[in-house]
């Protein structure tokens, strides 16, 4: 849930960092612990009793929709909100509960914005030193940190520019700089990489993975693609209006969804409605139709009971061509036949969309391009098959 910014850069710019760290100090992160935070707009519930807890140096990455609640959650966490309701612990230190409400700068944390937040009229060198300055450590100390922030981040050269004079991605490593630069420990992104374009997604996402763990700090990131939430965290949380859906390592979310939500927004192929027909070696089988295909239980299932089978893009692999199904004798269990309706490039392969009988699967890859209109077989890997009873899903 994004709330509007009363304020200025004024402001804003005030609540990025806190009291600088013992610089003689082994860098240590904040724990982060949120207990029963609540938050409501008018009528809108934007947090509804959320706990959550960070390990120390830990790098979490809440992913959501639009609406689910993060943003609203990071904003309580950095103190630009206040919950109506819960506690904020940093360590054993009280930060937010009831009356007391530790002011953003008094913290030690930094934020990095969707939208850069830099000072138009600062230079990059001066944007960075900036967190230092309104610490008041303003040493020759400080200016050699500045410099050496902005080369980690690929930006010496342009310390003298201002933010008008950088591109989008250049705008957002100066902000990152920027939030490196106090050595804070606690580090909040909000979804940082959404302006960019593709190619510099993926580069600034490698910066942001690398340079933030060498701090030590702990890291509190949210965004709406899985994709990224994959490749960042340690662990994910999955958020849905208001409530923590599901928490666990990328690894748990993708291969144990715990709701069909869950496993619908890290990513599917497509879905089949079926019954379930008998458990073997880990596995059940479920009749789609004429056909049988083995599965996962993400949900507690008994023999007869109606499923939806969510597929994985993963799971899914293109088989011997239909007109030619002898050469499948005895080898029918977990596939499908279906035609190709539609392809696409992707740089390493194809992915293809399937028209089957029971529903169409998207993304189905293969190293060769299938022609649209051939005839062909899906096989289904049982582990990338996820079976919940139909009443979980809606249907």
């Amino acid at each position: 849930m994004t709330t509007t910014r009363a304020n200025t850069d004024v402001k804003r710019s005030d609540e990025l960092g806190g009291p600088m760290p013992d610089e003689t100090a082994h860098p240590r992160g904040h724990e982060v612990i949120v207990r029963a935070a609540r938050k409501r707009y008018g009528t809108l519930e934007a947090l509804a009793g959320i706990d959550l807890e960070i390990g120390a140096g830990q790098f979490t990455v809440l992913l959501g929709p639009s609406g689910s609640g993060k943003s609203t959650l990071i904003r309580g966490i950095a103190g630009i909100e206040r919950f109506d309701s819960g506690s904020i612990h940093f360590d054993s230190k009280v930060i937010s509960e009831g009356a007391k409400h530790l002011a953003p700068e008094r913290r030690d944390l930094a934020m990095v914005f969707q939208d850069y937040a830099l000072w138009p009229h600062l230079t990059v060198r001066q944007n960075v030193a900036y967190a230092l300055r309104r610490r008041h450590l303003v040493t020759a100390d400080a200016r050699n940190r500045v410099i050496e922030t902005l080369d980690r981040v690929g930006l010496a050269g342009k310390a003298d520019s201002y933010p008008h004079e950088l591109s989008g991605g250049q705008q957002q490593r100066v902000a990152l700089a920027r939030a490196l630069v106090g050595r804070p420990a606690l580090l909040l992104f909000d979804e940082p990489l959404s302006n960019l374009d593709a190619d510099l997604r993926e580069r600034l996402r490698v910066e942001i993975s690398t340079l933030t763990r060498e701090s030590g700090a702990t890291a509190l990131y949210i965004t709406h693609d899985q994709a990224e939430a994959f490749a960042l965290a340690d662990d994910i949380g999955v958020l849905r209006n208001g409530k923590l859906e599901q928490r666990g390592t990328p690894e748990e979310i993708f291969r144990h969804p715990a709701t069909p939500f869950v496993a619908g927004f890290t990513g599917l192929a497509g879905s089949f409605s079926g019954q379930a027909a008998g458990e073997r070696n880990g596995y059940w089988s479920v009749r789609v139709g004429e056909h049988e295909l083995r599965c996962t239980a993400a949900g507690g299932i008994d023999v007869g009971t109606f499923v939806d089978l969510l597929i994985r893009p993963t799971a899914a692999t293109l088989e011997i061509d239909a007109s030619d199904g002898s050469q499948l004798a005895g080898d029918r269990i977990d596939l499908i036949p279906g035609v190709v309706v539609d392809i696409a490039y992707r740089g390493r392969g194809y992915d293809h969309v399937i028209e089957t009988a029971y529903g169409r699967l998207a993304s189905v890859f293969d190293v060769r391009p299938w022609t649209r209109g051939r005839s062909c077989f899906v096989r289904l890997d049982a582990d990338g098959c996820l079976a919940f009873p139909a009443a979980c899903t809606g249907k």
